[in-house]
């Protein structure tokens, strides 16, 4: 699953388009490394997402299409 779905889907960032322009700005890093949009998330990937001087630090626990509210917070772990 892309990097934003995944960001939508799990309820991280409200917007997909919104999620797009932070991976597209250099906001994001996965594994220590800056990524776009299109990166491939993968169970156990750490992505810190980077917004004004608040940073978001989470672990990928599972990848799902859909998700609803009480599931969401199922798919990844803060860090």
């Amino acid at each position: 699953m892309r990097l934003d779905k995944y960001l939508k889907v799990a309820r991280i960032i409200k917007r997909r388009t919104v999620a797009n322009e932070v991976c597209d700005a250099g906001h994001a890093c996965v594994n220590g490394r800056k990524v776009k949009a299109s990166y491939d998330v993968k169970i156990g990937d750490i992505i810190e997402i980077t917004m004004g001087s608040n940073t978001i630090k989470i672990q990928v626990l599972s990848v799902s299409e859909y998700a609803t509210k009480e599931t969401a917070s199922a798919m990844f772990k803060t860090l």
